[in-house]
């Protein structure tokens, strides 16, 4: 039964992404606008767990500075990013290339022209801020062609190729975290050694291993998979961090970060990772209800208890 449950909840799930993708496409921009926001912000006061999450990973963020009220303002601020996500990506496909190259600020893309101009590939490493999707399509633009990127293998399989072959209509090359014909690892070191340009969210360590680092001053553990395809292809890897701009985007991208060189190379992994890591705070601490991790980042920082727990 516990099967069978689950495959209608995943077609009920599959359902609801496509009348979301196709409700959502029909309405005036400024209409749909004000349903995410509203839709933020009754997922904010539902208080379900990934919120809790979402809210105490913010307290991490803002150093404990806030008082408990701010930090709810905080959260709910972040949710109504969160669905503004949602909302663009429902209708990102509908905009024109004009409109995502108006709307768009990238300082720094000067590092990867840099590299580019070389003959290297590169790995752009992102975290799970503002809008990495329209970051995307204006990339595809500037590069004039895809770059390839990683997605997580969603159930049911209608849902996951739903996601792909919108990532695939703006212009992305997905390859599948798993599943695939050949490992993900192997399709990107061949794409970047041939000078390709990939990009890959890695704030989020989804797998049981990973490179501990230190985050917002708590140890936690990133994929090293960034860096080691960096130094395994002579790829540049570099952190760029996206963050909504009043009604558009942004993404600011940083400096090389080196991983070849001596030493052992899980210590260069370890210390290209830290240095990515390190980027990642600095420009999530600049706008932090931009910054879209409702799950668990810290072994240390659970879900705070229920509004009604705390309260008692």
């Amino acid at each position: 039964m516990s099967g069978a449950r689950e495959r209608l909840a995943g077609r009920l799930s599959d359902a609801g992404y496509a009348a979301g993708w196709r409700a959502v496409r029909t309405l005036p921009e400024p209409a749909a606008r004000a349903l995410f926001d509203r839709a933020g912000e009754w997922a904010a006061g539902r208080d379900g767990r990934g919120v809790r999450q979402l809210r105490a990973n913010l307290r991490v963020v803002t150093g404990g500075r806030l008082t408990e009220p701010d930090l709810a303002e905080l959260t709910r601020r972040a949710m109504r990013s969160y669905a503004r996500y949602w909302q663009e990506a429902f209708r990102l496909p509908t905009l024109t290339a004009e409109r995502i190259r108006r709307d768009s600020d990238v300082p720094g893309i000067e590092h990867i022209a840099r590299a580019r101009a070389e003959g290297r590939g590169v790995v752009v490493a992102l975290p799970h801020s503002g809008n990495w999707d329209a970051a995307g399509a204006w990339f595809t633009g500037w590069l004039d062609g895809p770059f390839m990127t990683v997605a997580e293998r969603l159930h049911p399989e209608s849902l996951y190729r739903r996601f792909l072959d919108y990532r695939e209509s703006l212009g992305f090359r997905v390859v599948p975290l798993t599943g695939g014909e050949r490992p993900s690892s192997e399709v990107l070191r061949g794409w970047l050694a041939d000078g390709g340009v990939a990009c890959l969210l890695v704030d989020r360590n989804l797998g049981a291993g990973g490179v501990p680092v230190t985050f917002f001053g708590r140890a936690a553990t990133m994929p090293g998979g960034a860096a080691l395809l960096a130094e395994r292809t002579g790829a540049a890897l570099i952190p760029a961090v996206c963050q909504f701009a009043g009604g558009g985007w942004r993404m600011c991208v940083h400096p090389e970060v080196p991983v070849r060189g001596p030493g052992r190379l899980a210590d260069r992994v370890g210390t290209a990772m830290q240095q990515v890591a390190d980027v990642f705070a600095a420009g999530i601490a600049e706008r932090p209800e931009d910054w879209h991790v409702l799950g668990r980042i810290w072994p240390d920082v659970p879900p705070d208890p229920p509004r009604s727990e705390a309260a008692a």
